[in-house]
């Protein structure tokens, strides 16, 4: 799956051996080199003074440099695979986009804020932060689950484009809505929150503009120079792997930025985890269902589940930061987005690829690498 998701078998095994020995070591051991990422990044953050404060020294967005290094790294080999001559056929897919739209802007928000309200309604902050994270859609990281479970890249592409711009457009309104105005209807405490429009924007262009038109130019001047055949057989597999690694990179810092902090409080981690494992789970499955209930068939299908589960916990924590300090709960909140989100879509990006295998057997758009795998 380094290699842009495999869509066949490494070379020397059968098309029917089992789906782990046609893996490659980076792929075939992926959970496990996640794991010892968070673990490295938290032992980082926990046991050497003043890593965190040199980390986030320098920012880009609202983001510590090395973040957005790794973010950037992991980003561009995902969007450089996008066959963007072959977008019309996702813009053309009205149920795809509905569907898609629906879940991030109406359920998303609503399921958290629901969530948030259910399990913590006795820590205000940490409840104003998880409902940040909730209006927090994707943009950047879903790629590589996308990647990984062999969804529709150009699908992806397009998805979360438009999360970007509904991003700023609508992240500052749902944010009032959500913190002031619903909770005053339900009789429930309100949340004052200021948030700059600037920021988002500079957020959204920075880690999706930037790997966008790399990607783009990429491919552009790749296969008019040497042919699709050699930019998709050679030049792709060579930068492939560079988007786990920056995936691995961008965990480390991001939990040695953060790592005091989660490991100074185990119980309130715990209790912020809670709602995340809800919303996760049920945002990915139900999506999963409708996808299917649709007939988008498997790949879109993916697409949609992982685009709707996500969350840009990079945006979430730089405005809760800039908004409510870096010490707040609110911040916290956001901080354990991640801590929960990468293992668990890492696990979830497996039943994708078991869901092919059990209910989308003669689907096209599942690659011979899963199909009928044991």
């Amino acid at each position: 799956m380094s290699d842009a998701v495999r869509e066949t078998a490494l070379p020397g095994t059968a098309v029917d051996a089992p789906v782990m020995q046609r893996l490659g070591t980076w792929d075939r051991f992926l959970p496990v080199w996640i794991v010892a990422a968070m673990a490295l990044g938290l032992l980082l953050g926990r046991f050497v003074p003043g890593l965190d404060d040199a980390l986030d020294a320098v920012q880009v967005g609202g983001i510590s440099l090395p973040i957005a290094i790794g973010l950037l790294l992991m980003m561009y080999p995902v969007l450089a695979k996008v066959r963007y001559s072959e977008l019309d056929r996702v813009t053309g897919d009205r149920r795809l986009l509905a569907a898609s739209l629906v879940l991030n802007w109406l359920v998303g928000p609503a399921l958290m804020f629901a969530l948030a309200w259910l399990l913590l309604p006795d820590l205000p902050e940490y409840r104003t932060g998880l409902v940040i994270v909730g209006l927090a859609r994707c943009i950047a990281m879903v790629l590589i689950w996308n990647d990984l479970s062999c969804g529709d890249r150009e699908a992806a592409a397009v998805l979360v484009a438009i999360n970007s711009v509904f991003q700023i457009l609508a992240f500052a309104v749902l944010g009032w809505f959500y913190l002031q105005v619903l909770p005053g209807w339900l009789g429930l405490p309100t949340t004052s929150a200021d948030f700059s429009m600037w920021a988002i924007a500079l957020s959204v262009l920075v880690f999706l503009g930037i790997p966008l038109l790399a990607g783009f130019l990429t491919r552009t001047f790749g296969e008019r120079a040497k042919g699709r055949d050699w930019y998709e057989s050679t030049f792709l597999p060579r930068i492939g792997p560079v988007a786990l690694h920056g995936l691995l990179f961008t965990i480390v810092m991001l939990f040695a930025l953060q790592g005091d902090a989660i490991t100074s409080s185990p119980w309130d981690v715990a209790r912020i985890a809670l709602p995340l494992l809800a919303y996760f789970f049920l945002m990915f499955g139900g999506s999963f269902l409708l996808g299917m209930r649709l007939r988008l068939g498997y790949a879109k299908t993916a697409t949609l589940a992982f685009t709707a589960a996500g969350n840009n916990f990079e945006l979430a924590i730089a405005v809760a930061i800039g908004t409510f300090g870096v010490t707040s709960g609110q911040a916290l909140a956001g901080v354990v987005g991640p801590l929960i989100e990468v293992p668990v879509l890492v696990a979830l990006v497996y039943v994708s690829l078991w869901s092919a295998r059990r209910w989308f057997a003669g689907d096209p758009t599942v690659p011979d690498a899963v199909r009928g795998a044991r």
